[in-house]
């Protein structure tokens, strides 16, 4: 079949379903959207292409779509998606941004598209293998909790080994009833392995000890595969046409054939917003310069196993290890000589921490520090290593406890890293490249041995995941010295690279981090590089009106596969919402008197609201003010994130509202984003201020920084149009169906009095304005 061949049949197998689909109200929206998600997998070459042969080269077909709220963007891509992937006899990719749109997908929109579509087709959820229990790990958690064979122990992250150190006696105990426990249901096949599909997901300090790795795991070798609940969900991902990731999972495991490959399959990417955020976090890396006794366990594990299996590589590891150690810890010293004083970041801190009784003595006991330690901090240095974690603070004058120091970070201007962190990062550089050669032998030997020797299958797996536990922080640690060394040539985008100094404990803990800072380039060289056909779409991708920043960010600015599309919402903003720009006198800047104002506002606004209402905070100081000043009569009425389990919070909500009751939510971020409470679960949202990203974000900081080094203004560039997707957002929570009547208001002057404020309405909804003095 031809492209267009192939194009009017998804559009029939998406007409097909409209039709079919009982009450369901055609949308020109969603046709529309239809088409072009058509049109673009259609073209898009698929497979291996010979070009040496003569054969042309492939055709790329790239489509971001805007649909607003209330298209329907879900049927709108996955009925043709799916018609064409099984006409051309490939797969579809979904990846989204959230776990709520995942399970909407598996659990709701792909049942019934695969009830209503002529052809059969298969479906199937793809996550992370942390999301899956190690049943090795369980068992011998279930078994005796702390390890006692000789060598088990070694199957713990030292972090993790510290805590167990720490924990109390019944809370020992009550972890090895709950691996117990686990263990048993497992076994009973009345659980599946999947940490979400516990009935309370446990906590990550108690999850990670039983998680499954992919470093520590030998795959087909493993005594369990059989019973492997990860390689079961992978068995899965085989025979479905269908499957549906996240953005993680899916940059996560770029070339590591996790995933169908991108050159062969219909890549659809919905809340596409969040991609350029996902692809810096994932790009980015970091190393600890003071806990490094990992270092040594990995060397010995190396040495003794690479040593039964003959292998001549690990000669070089006690070289490799004791630099490693020595550089680390030289680094650490030269980091604090150069930036102590920045790290150091007492007032604040210790002003915090202390209760308000205590702070007349402050002042003169800021200064006061005596003795060796205290020598060391005057000095901005952290005190000589006590052993082999880092530094332990041992001072009995509770300032100068950790409560003391950290958490402070410094930024690189520039990414120009001082002449003295050079020659030692070149070495942690060299030196890991070298261990890493070894372990890779040794672990290539390991494999040879499990498929000559599968009666010791268990044996030789713990060997291979003694090494595997603590491989992947020599991994991050090459890559990091590696990115902190990229000089960037005149001109060129600098990487942002940082330190930070924490306290553990009793320990101070110095890292080194670095970071991409442009997430287009990222995903052009890793992503768009392999894809050749993908839809990307979200309700917020144009900002103040247009594509721009968005195509920027995503890496699709300038290319000649991508083309775009605003579907607009079937809603009549107009008629069912008002925006209300609720004026306070105090300048926003001002955040003391801004933020007073605003509550005396705020109280006054929702003490009238009756059914359900949402406010959305930009900080938590703001959020528990606000709390604070609530009237005893109006406590009850409201509910505060974090105050109890999200889904808990949501259906005290519904349960108010639809027993008539006022209810509302205060919340932060999270909840500006991906909320849907239709009706009179939200006829009001409250927006304190403008959610401008916060100022203090070292990747943010460095790429300002480079663009005002290029004659380029970030405030217009960057952060107006990021905030204009995120304030999008917020007011999205309001109207949700096509009867809901709502108000939104805001109380950041600035949205109506400045030119940026007139940028960010553009990428509102159209409703009616209103615009009120101060109270």
């Amino acid at each position: 079949m031809s492209s267009t061949e192939w194009a009017q049949a998804a559009l029939q197998s998406f007409d097909a379903v409209v039709s079919a689909t009982e009450g369901f109200r055609s949308r020109a929206g969603q046709r529309l959207m239809a088409e072009q998600v058509a049109r673009t997998f259609s073209s898009a070459t698929l497979g291996k292409v010979d070009e040496e042969s003569g054969e042309p080269a492939p055709t790329r077909s790239i489509a971001v779509i805007q649909a607003g709220t209330g298209v329907g963007k879900s049927l709108a891509y996955c009925a043709p998606a799916i018609a064409l992937a099984l006409s051309r006899g490939t797969r579809v990719l979904i990846s989204t941004a959230t776990v709520a749109l995942q399970e909407q997908l598996v659990n709701k929109d792909l049942p019934a598209l695969a009830a209503l579509m002529p052809q059969p087709f298969k479906f199937a959820l793809a996550k992370g293998r942390g999301r899956y229990v190690c049943k090795l790990k369980l068992d011998r958690l279930a078994g005796h909790g702390e390890a006692q064979e000789e060598g088990e122990d070694d199957l713990f992250a030292e972090e993790e080994a510290a805590a167990r150190a720490k924990r109390p006696r019944h809370e020992t105990e009550a972890r090895i009833q709950f691996y117990s426990t686990m263990a048993q249901t497992l076994a009973k096949g009345a659980w599946d392995g999947d940490r979400d599909s516990l009935d309370t997901p446990p906590e990550p300090e108690v999850w990670s000890p039983v998680a499954a790795e992919g470093a520590s795991c030998t795959g087909k070798h493993c005594p369990a595969f059989s019973q492997c609940t990860y390689y079961d969900k992978r068995k899965e991902l085989v025979g479905a046409q269908v499957i549906v990731a996240n953005h993680d999972l899916l940059l996560s495991s770029l070339g590591a054939r996790v995933l169908p490959e991108l050159d062969n399959c219909l890549l659809v990417l919905d809340e596409a917003h969040h991609l350029p955020s996902t692809a810096l976090d994932q790009f980015a890396c970091s190393m600890d310069l003071s806990r490094i006794t990992w270092i040594e366990r990995l060397a010995s594990r190396g040495l003794r196993i690479g040593a039964l299996l003959e292998v001549e590589e690990i000669a070089d590891i006690p070289k490799h290890s004791a630099q490693l150690r020595q550089t680390l810890q030289d680094l650490a010293r030269i980091v604090m000589d150069v930036y102590g004083e920045q790290l150091k970041g007492f007032s604040g801190r210790i002003e915090r921490q202390v209760g308000a009784a205590d702070r007349d003595g402050l002042q003169g006991a800021k200064h006061s520090h005596s003795g060796r330690y205290g020598e060391h901090l005057q000095r901005g240095r952290p005190p000589e290593p006590a052993d082999a974690h880092g530094a332990r603070i041992r001072a009995e004058n509770p300032l100068r406890q950790p409560s003391a120091w950290g958490p402070a970070r410094v930024r690189v201007p520039r990414g120009e890293l001082p002449e003295q962190l050079i020659a030692p990062l070149g070495l942690v550089a060299a030196s890991a490249e070298g261990f890493l050669e070894a372990l890779r032998a040794i672990s290539k030997a390991l494999r040879a041995e499990m498929r000559d020797k599968p009666d010791e299958a268990k044996r030789l797996s713990t060997l291979y995941a003694q090494i595997g536990m603590l491989a992947p922080r020599l991994e991050e640690l090459h890559a990091t010295a590696q990115l902190l060394l990229q000089d960037a040539p005149e001109g060129a985008v600098p990487a942002a690279k940082w330190f930070t100094l924490e306290v553990d404990g009793d320990f101070i803990v110095v890292k080194a981090h670095a970071s991409p800072i442009l997430p287009g380039t990222t995903l052009r060289n890793h992503l768009w590089s392999a894809v050749r056909g993908a839809v990307l779409t979200s309700a917020t991708l144009t900002s103040c009106g247009n594509f721009d920043f968005f195509l920027r960010e995503a890496g699709l600015h300038g290319d000649d596969a991508a083309t775009t599309l605003e579907v607009a919402s079937p809603f009549n903003y107009a008629a069912q919402g008002t925006l209300i720009a609720a004026e306070t006198r105090a300048d926003p800047k001002n955040a003391a008197q801004f933020t007073t104002e605003m509550v005396e506002a705020l109280l006054h606004d929702i003490a009238r609201v009756e059914y359900g209402a949402l406010v959305l905070f930009t900080s938590r100081e703001q959020m528990r003010q606000a709390v604070d000043a609530l009237p005893t009569a109006m406590r009850n009425v409201v509910l505060v994130q974090n105050a109890l389990p999200r889904t808990q919070l949501l259906k005290r909500h519904r349960e108010r509202v639809e027993n008539g009751e006022p209810s509302v939510i205060f919340g932060m971020q999270s909840f500006g984003e991906g909320l849907d409470l239709p009706g009179r679960l939200c006829e009001s949202v409250f927006i304190t201020k403008l959610p401008f990203a916060p100022p203090d974000d070292p990747v943010g900081e460095a790429r300002a920084e480079w663009l005002r080094a290029v004659g380029r203004d970030p405030f217009s560039e960057l952060v107006v149009p990021a905030t204009a997707i995120r304030l999008a957002q917020w007011v999205g929570r309001a109207i949700r169906t096509e009867e809901d009547m709502a108000h939104v208001y805001c109380y950041d002057k600035r949205l109506t009095r400045t030119s940026y404020g007139q940028r960010l309405l553009k990428g509102l909804p159209p409703f009616a304005l209103e615009q009120r003095a101060p109270l």
